[in-house]
């Protein structure tokens, strides 16, 4: 049953409980850094994986992992972590289902862990994926522990999304996130928050273009005005792509591939470029890729012509109404905990977005303050620790129970 605490008591005693777990936060993490889990690398996502299952089935959740899957490259992609907990109250009686979601995976690859093993120095701790999202990952399992600590069971449903592919864009993963966050009512995004301190209330959505040029190939001493230069029709393309920047609000183009040609003495009959485009708003991304595929079909090389290409669509965590006041209440309850920070847009792509595609309002940037994301420099600030862990608590206590601010915050 939930305990019947409010007020100063309340914030007092949640932050001495995430304090007090603080040796065994820095213990978990450190296991977690010390293994390789590269998206590609299965094995040591695995690990993880198991770290974390073994963790949620202690909490008391009911734990799936969906295994077998497989990457676009064919190679073997790691598990997904799936986790369930009821809680106190039905749907009717105002309870609410609170989706936790971070990730497994890291960028790097093996050995990194062992060439760059993990270290606290100067209150930071530093290490391949300690911010990114191993940092976060740990806080989400501490939070729901500290609400066991305080005997708090209402709300409907508890669940735990631990993915093993969001680095590469979530392949394999996205359509489980996606089923998670239409059955959720409010979504929380374990990505760390900024360095700042801010957490993300907006993420600029992604397109992924391919565009072919299709030209002719001819001899180039002897007869070259018998071919169609692909290779030029490309370069001309990618100046008038680029040139789309600053003409179309809250969208940018970068052309970030091109490959032309096969021989010094060949015409080229083909070429290719891999484009990205990154948005603020689902509409502005839309009017972008019109604006390229309209560019492609402006030829200025006669003979040749362009076929664009969506290989990969990501869609924007819209700052919307909903993610405002999700945004809002966790500030409320952080400056009752004494924890710093605003609300910020990013133009990074996590998770969150996936699940601010299906509508349900999300917040993002809930794990602690962390920075140098992908780099050997990469850091946690030991010392937002605590703070965040109760700051997410408090949420996920706010949020799960529609009828009352049981921890009165």
């Amino acid at each position: 049953m939930s305990a019947p605490v409010t007020g100063r008591a309340t914030t007092d005693r949640l932050l001495a409980l995430t304090r007090a777990a603080l040796p065994r936060y820095l213990a978990e993490l450190e296991r977690l850094v010390s293994i390789d889990s590269g998206s590609y690398s299965a094995a040591g996502v695995n690990r993880v994986a198991d770290e974390v299952a073994a963790r949620l089935h202690g909490l008391g959740f009911t734990v799936e992992r969906r295994s077998g899957l497989r990457l676009p490259t064919g190679q073997p992609a790691g598990d997904v972590v799936l986790a369930r907990r009821r809680g106190a109250l039905a749907r009717a009686d105002g309870g609410r289902c609170v989706l936790l979601a971070a990730h497994m995976d890291t960028v790097f690859d093996d050995g990194t862990a062992l060439a760059r093993p993990f270290t606290t120095a100067d209150g930071l701790a530093h290490g391949p994926g300690v911010s990114d999202d191993k940092g976060g990952l740990l806080a989400g399992l501490h939070a729901v522990a500290a609400l066991d600590e305080l005997g708090f069971d209402r709300y409907a449903e508890l669940v735990f999304l631990a993915t093993p592919d969001e680095e590469i864009g979530s392949p394999v993963s996205r359509a489980v996130t996606e089923a998670a966050a239409r059955e959720a009512d409010h979504a929380l995004a374990l990505e760390c928050a900024r360095e700042n301190g801010d957490l993300v209330v907006a993420r600029k959505g992604v397109a992924d273009l391919r565009i072919s040029v299709t030209g002719k190939a001819a001899h180039a001493g002897i007869e070259p005005e018998r071919g169609a230069h692909a290779a030029l029709a490309a370069a001309h393309l990618v100046v008038a792509l680029q040139e789309l920047n600053g003409t179309l609000p809250g969208a940018s183009v970068n052309v970030g591939v091109v490959h032309a040609g096969s021989r010094p003495n060949i015409v080229p009959a083909d070429a290719e470029l891999h484009v990205e485009i990154r948005a603020t708003t689902a509409r502005h991304l839309r009017s972008c890729c019109a604006a390229v595929e309209a560019a492609a079909r402006r030829t200025t090389v006669p003979g040749t012509h362009a076929r664009v290409e969506v290989t990969d669509l990501c869609p924007p965590m819209e700052e919307t109404p909903a993610n405002r006041r999700l945004a809002e209440t966790a500030l409320r309850i952080g400056a009752a905990l004494g924890v710093r920070g605003g609300a910020a847009a990013t133009g990074g792509v996590g998770d969150a977005n996936l699940i601010a595609g299906t509508g349900t309002p999300v917040l993002d940037g809930l794990g602690p303050i962390g920075g140098g994301d992908h780099g050997p420099d990469e850091w946690l600030d030991l010392s937002s620790v605590p703070g965040r862990i109760a700051l997410l608590a408090a949420l996920i206590a706010e949020l799960g129970d529609a009828r009352g601010d049981h921890l009165a915050f």
